[in-house]
């Protein structure tokens, strides 16, 4: 609360003004004078520096005249309140005073207890407008300090599939993230059930927050949502394709830096707003089947992921990198994950050239050097190989098989 309402009283005879600063108990309504004029000018003047609370105003007034003291004063302190006091008993004055809001419309000569009631309404209201702002604040910074949760609660609706397209655009504004649908979505799924059996629950949660911490400083960059689902699953939402590579690196990052046994599964997502959770659903599935991979293949998959851009990037390099037998990793890759090591690093690179030909403006031969081809020539070859359509007829929506003149 304010220590004290600040008051000014504008009339043109003084024996008026020293009348009314007489004959109230200020201190006892929580209030002080703080300015006096005779003129309309000089009240407005006085009134916007000292930001006063409460205006007793005569109408009939030099220079400026009340009623335009009033205007001025809705105008530059709209939360001002303005008690009226004038002789003028004149019904067209009264209207125009509603008009402008005025809060109370009192005759000379004022009795002080009606001009004590009309004051003590006036302080009520201001106390109660004055409760009511700082409750709506402090709701505020609670709002803003329970956005994490509130996302993270939002998140888990949206990929039970509880929410209508409308609610979905409407709680994304809401929670100020990206209007539409993200561009991936991974889990990260630590199995620990057998691995730490006498693990208490207290450090659980506590490698949980870690891995957590992990994925958002990796991801800090992009706008991203991480929580946990209710399967106790690490689940994250981006919006930014670019942060691919960053997102395929916090499983690495979780096994080195907490020494755990983690998987991830990643998924680019298509369709409208309703679909993210037949996306999120399709990536447990996948992960709850999938088998662990062994540390080997796990790191030249990482490593594909992390280096596809270069192109000279290549089996026998990355077996150098992991101290491995090219002959050794390549026969490991293919029977761990149903592919060679040159067929997945080609679809990673077309899977790349793909977002940047739908989400930037990069010419086709910039694209395919960030995509990790020598030449634009080799990577439209490639491309049509793997699509159906060139990178050109791609980036205008041509699909494959229509208008491409076949």
């Amino acid at each position: 609360m304010l220590d004290k309402w600040r008051v000014m009283i504008a009339d043109d005879e003084g024996i008026i003004r020293d009348g009314i600063r007489q004959c109230v108990d200020w201190e006892g309504l929580g209030m002080e004078v703080v300015a006096e004029a005779e003129d309309g000018e000089e009240a407005l003047e006085l009134a916007v520096a000292q930001a006063i609370h409460i205006a007793l105003v005569d109408l009939n007034m030099p220079i400026m005249h009340g009623m335009e003291l009033m205007k001025r004063l809705r105008e530059q302190l709209p939360g001002c309140r303005i008690i009226v006091i004038t002789g003028h008993d004149e019904f067209a004055y009264a209207q125009e005073s509603i008009r402008l809001q005025v809060n109370d419309y009192i005759l000379k000569p004022a009795e002080p207890k009606q001009l004590m009631e009309v004051l003590r309404g006036v302080r009520d209201r201001l106390e109660s407008e004055q409760r009511q702002s700082r409750h709506l604040e402090q709701s505020s910074r609670q709002l803003q300090k329970s956005f994490p949760l509130l996302r993270e609660r939002f998140c888990q609706e949206w990929l039970d599939g509880n929410l209508s397209a409308a609610e979905i655009r409407e709680q994304l504004l809401f929670l100020r993230l990206p209007p539409e649908r993200p561009e991936l979505l991974g889990i990260i799924r630590w199995r620990w059930e057998g691995r730490q059996p006498r693990m208490k629950e207290t450090e659980r949660q506590l490698f949980l927050f870690a891995m957590e911490n992990i994925a958002a400083e990796l991801l800090e960059p992009y706008s991203r949502v991480i929580f946990r689902d209710t399967a106790g699953l690490i689940v994250i939402l981006l919006w930014d394709a670019a942060g691919e590579r960053a997102l395929a690196g916090v499983e690495e990052a979780v096994r080195t830096t907490l020494k755990i046994a983690v998987e991830a599964g990643i998924r680019h997502v298509e369709g409208d707003l309703t679909e993210l959770g037949a996306v999120y659903r399709s990536c447990r599935v996948a992960l709850a089947k999938e088998q662990p991979l062994s540390p080997l293949v796990r790191r030249a998959k990482q490593h594909i992921q992390e280096h596809y851009s270069e192109c000279g990037l290549t089996l026998e390099g990355t077996a150098g990198l992991l101290q491995a037998s090219p002959v050794y990793l390549s026969r490991l890759f293919k029977q761990e994950l149903g592919e060679s090591f040159g067929s997945f690093l080609t679809q990673t690179r077309i899977r790349r050239a793909a977002q940047l030909l739908h989400a930037t403006d990069l010419s086709i031969s910039e694209v395919a050097e960030q995509s990790g081809y020598e030449s634009q020539h080799y990577f439209s070859t490639a491309f049509k190989k793997h699509t159906g359509v060139s990178p050109l007829q791609f980036r205008k929506g041509v699909m494959p098989g229509v208008g491409d003149g076949r």
